[in-house]
């Protein structure tokens, strides 16, 4: 099964979207639990910088002064507590600590908490009002590693949550493949090419141009450099009218290989609701990965060896 992940991906997640109340106001969400099911398909790693700090629950809230988290690292911003006091030293101490967690831990990925001037990768605030200069100070060491790094909040939604999965899974068999020749680069680039196209065309465009362009001879390095331009690429949400175009080519592709009449994509003009556009979405997976077709929308699914042996089993050509 070349296209499936059998071992859970691990993922790192801020304390207070683990059920955990963390936030400085003895708040938290379990988002995790809104995966449902899913939620066992990962191997999970809260932690919290702020608590590892020392800083309490409750506490008084942080915010940068000064610049990013980038720059808290590189000694020109500070952190800072609501009552003026600096507490960047133990702030850095326990980041340091939250990503040597989740070194060890193995995870490829963080569902991150938006707005927290730790945690946070896009927007840094305080009391809830979108302030400061983003990363944190955890989340400017975690954008340096290179983690898959996904909001918190988008979990609340199945559509963006379902993006953010097939992503996250294309993005670890990236980082897994060992090229060792021209031919195994165009497959890789095949694999999760349409994938690429829908989220970032002029990019995925420009790999191309790359690819019919390479001299003769098989060169390792443009291998390594290909799987990050790739894994930048997969980094990238989509839209809604990207996933519906995508989904559709895929149910006709479909469609012409396995000489199936369901009706259970609806083509991209058709007005539906997210909810309806996740069912379709779930349904082209889980009918793909039956019929063993190649999903461009979602080109590497995570299944147990449980679930996988089980196709095989059923499989009219298994032994």
């Amino acid at each position: 099964m070349k296209f499936i992940l059998q071992d859970k991906v691990v993922l790192g997640v801020s304390g207070c979207n683990f059920g955990a109340p963390y936030r400085y106001n003895r708040k938290g969400w379990d988002r995790i639990r809104l995966l449902n099911r899913e939620q066992g398909d990962f191997i999970w790693h809260p932690v919290c910088p702020e608590v590892m700090a020392g800083l309490g629950v409750p506490r008084d809230p942080i915010r940068l002064s000064g610049g990013n988290g980038h720059d808290v690292w590189a000694g020109k911003a500070r952190v800072l507590n609501r009552r003026g006091k600096d507490v960047t030293d133990a702030v850095k101490q326990a980041c340091l600590q939250s990503l040597e967690i989740l070194r060890s831990a193995g995870a490829v990925g963080y569902v991150f908490m938006e707005g927290s001037p730790t945690c946070g990768v896009y927007r840094t605030s305080l009391k809830n009002q979108r302030l400061g200069h983003p990363p944190g100070v955890l989340g400017a060491l975690l954008l340096e590693e290179g983690f898959f790094l996904i909001p918190a909040v988008d979990l609340e939604s199945p559509l963006r949550w379902w993006d953010w999965r097939r992503r996250l899974h294309a993005f670890v068999w990236v980082g897994r493949q060992e090229v060792t020749s021209k031919q195994e680069l165009y497959n890789l680039w095949y694999t999760v090419k349409f994938l690429c196209q829908e989220l970032d065309e002029p990019a995925a465009r420009q790999i191309g141009k790359d690819l019919a362009a390479l001299p003769k001879g098989f060169f390792p390095g443009y291998a390594e450099e290909l799987k990050i331009q790739i894994q930048a690429i997969l980094r990238q949400p989509s839209k809604v009218s990207r996933i519906k175009q995508r989904l559709w080519k895929s149910y006709v592709y479909y469609r012409r290989h396995t000489l199936g009449d369901d009706a259970f994509v609806q083509p991209p003009e058709t007005p539906r609701n997210m909810t309806r556009i996740t069912h379709e979405l779930m349904n082209m997976e889980r009918k793909a990965f039956e019929e063993g077709q190649f999903f461009s929308s979602a080109p590497i699914l995570y299944r147990d060896e449980q679930r996988v042996r089980k196709m095989m089993n059923e499989s009219p050509d298994a032994p």
